[in-house]
């Protein structure tokens, strides 16, 4: 058994693989490839090399046959190629002789195939994520722009109160309230009665709308401070009593 050419790059020049095995079949001989596809496949990567082989008929000779398969590199190459099969006389040919004449390079749909899915796979997750965070972006900017802003004034914290007041059901205008808070405290956030009744229990009434401690507590507004001082949240609870006691805090016209 002749195994010729172990390397991927044999010493000889010759275009055709080195490395044949010789299997018997009756008469003829058929010449397998070793190595040599091999080594061209893994550098020709989504390409393979496989060999061309000749059945020699009638009348051939080497010479003949090397004219008619240029790359084989003339007759005494193709002798080189294959002599297992041959025999030790090249010009004894017997027909019926399969013979391996040169070597072609292949497409290799598969591998093609994979690489294109690969390609697409990417592609498709490349364009998710740039959708997803494009998505992400507009919702967080939408966000941003419906979230509502209020001055850190008396103007600001009327407004915010009012929208609060709306979302619970409870009655006020902004005239009503900015009304009340100028008799009550002049509009100081910080406001806090010292002298009357209240202050004598104990209980002094403080801030915007001078709320009493027990007051702002029985009528707290949900999701606003639990500190009587804050503006929001004396506002809210001071509107939130008035509506249950007047009807409105614009019923109010006096001490209350």
């Amino acid at each position: 058994m002749a195994a010729a050419g172990r390397h991927c790059h044999p010493k000889t020049r010759s275009t055709l693989v080195r490395g044949i095995l010789a299997a018997g079949t009756g008469a003829a001989v058929l010449a397998l490839p070793l190595l040599g596809a091999t080594c061209a496949q893994a550098a020709t990567g989504a390409s393979d090399v496989q060999l061309v082989t000749y059945k020699v008929v009638t009348g051939d000779t080497l010479v003949k046959i090397a004219q008619k398969y240029p790359s084989s590199g003339g007759w005494k190459k193709l002798y080189e190629a294959n002599s297992a099969v041959i025999g030790s006389n090249p010009s004894a040919l017997r027909t019926g002789l399969t013979l391996t004449v040169g070597t072609k390079t292949v497409q290799n749909t598969t591998k093609s195939a994979k690489v294109t899915a690969a390609v697409a796979k990417t592609t498709k997750s490349t364009t998710t994520a740039v959708k997803t965070a494009t998505a992400k972006t507009k919702a967080a900017t939408e966000t941003t722009a419906a979230v509502k802003t209020y001055t850190n004034d008396l103007d600001g914290w009327i407004k915010q109160s009012l929208d609060i007041m709306a979302k619970n059901g409870i009655p006020g205008t902004y005239n009503g309230i900015h009304r009340n808070v100028m008799r009550e405290s002049s509009g100081n956030p910080k406001a806090i009665n010292n002298w009357d009744s209240n202050a004598a229990a104990g209980i002094p009434s403080k801030g915007l709308l001078q709320v009493i401690d027990p007051t702002f507590k029985a009528y707290h507004v949900p999701g606003t401070s639990m500190d009587s001082y804050d503006p929001v949240a004396n506002i809210t609870a001071a509107c939130n009593y008035a509506a249950a006691k007047y009807g409105s805090i614009d019923n109010v016209n006096g001490a209350y």
